[in-house]
């Protein structure tokens, strides 16, 4: 029995989109996550990028329970001395709408040269509208 390798590059990648209006952050993040490793196909490998392009709107209207609008916070720490900085999930919502699904997603994908790759194939927007209605995305349930 041969072990069959396909190329990355001949592989058919296929353009989903994601309503994340109402839905849960964890739950569109892990949805996302699976569909950009590629584990909903066949032909999955987890040392190839092998997933599909994956396009999230309504990013701004997404859910979080528990009060965790006031309560989750997100550190990231600038370099210098007494650099740390944090914001909670609301003012981050305010200022970066994107953001809070973006690092959801970028911390259950693996760490290193591929997961940075596999970040580039999720394209996040707060509103309905996106540039990439050419690309014919189908809806994805989640």
């Amino acid at each position: 029995m041969k072990t069959i390798f396909i190329n990355e590059n001949a592989q058919a990648r296929k353009w989903y989109i994601i309503d994340a209006a109402g839905k849960p952050l964890g739950r569109v993040a892990a949805k996302a996550a699976s569909v950009l490793r590629g584990k909903n196909k066949a032909s999955y490998t987890p040392n190839q990028n092998m997933g599909d392009y994956l396009v999230i709107i309504n990013a701004d209207k997404v859910a979080v329970t528990g009060g965790k609008e006031e309560k989750k916070l997100y550190r990231h720490y600038t370099g210098f001395v007494g650099g740390l900085r944090s914001f909670t999930f609301e003012k981050l919502m305010e200022k970066h709408p994107e953001d809070p699904l973006k690092i959801a997603i970028n911390g259950m994908l693996p760490n290193g040269r591929l997961g940075r790759v596999m970040m580039n194939n999720v394209k996040i927007y707060a509103g309905t509208d996106h540039p990439h209605i050419a690309q014919n995305p189908q809806p994805l349930e989640v």
